[in-house]
Order: C-alpha cells, then sequence, then structure tokens
C-alpha cells in the first residue's frame, strides 16, 4: 500500500511539473502573439519590422511541437493518476 502512494506522489508531482511548463509555454507563445501583427504595410525603408515579424512567427511556430508534447505527458500522467487512484478504490472493495 505505502508503494501505490509513492507512486501516486510521484506521478502528481510530475504531473504538476509538466503542466507548470505547459503552462509558461503557453503565456510565452501568448505573449509573442500580442508582438505579432496581422497586417502590415511597409516600404522598403522599413524591411527591418517586415524582418521583426518574421522572426515573431517563427518563434511562434517553433512552440507548436514542445507544446503538443507538453499536452501529451500532462494527459498521460493525468490518466496515469486516475489509473491508480481507480487501483485503489478496487484493491479496497
Amino acid at each position: 500500500m505505502a508503494m501505490l502512494g509513492n507512486a501516486m506522489y510521484g506521478l502528481m508531482t510530475a504531473w504538476g511539473v509538466v503542466t507548470g511548463v505547459l503552462v509558461c509555454v503557453l503565456i510565452y507563445r501568448a505573449a509573442l502573439s500580442n508582438r505579432e501583427e496581422d497586417q502590415i504595410f511597409l516600404c522598403a525603408a522599413q524591411e527591418f519590422m517586415a524582418a521583426d515579424q518574421r522572426s515573431i512567427v517563427a518563434r511562434i511556430e517553433r512552440l507548436t511541437v514542445p507544446i503538443r508534447v507538453l499536452m501529451v505527458a500532462s494527459g498521460a500522467l493525468l490518466a496515469g493518476i486516475a489509473g491508480l487512484a481507480l487501483w485503489n478504490v478496487y484493491e479496497k472493495f
């Protein structure tokens, strides 16, 4: 029984860390999205602004895969926690 409690504690800790990192990455992506312009009209002299917008879009796109991985990991850990909780109820029943 103590082993099940330790496993549950470990899974809950891992889930908390992964979900915390996921929330931080989502906040970072939202902050980048606020700096992105929907439409911008530039003349040749303002090419640096276009380059800045391209770099912001590239950063946002690079965050897509890590966000998906963190979401899957968080969901899998949550499912593991639920499975252990159900197993604990089954054993006590």
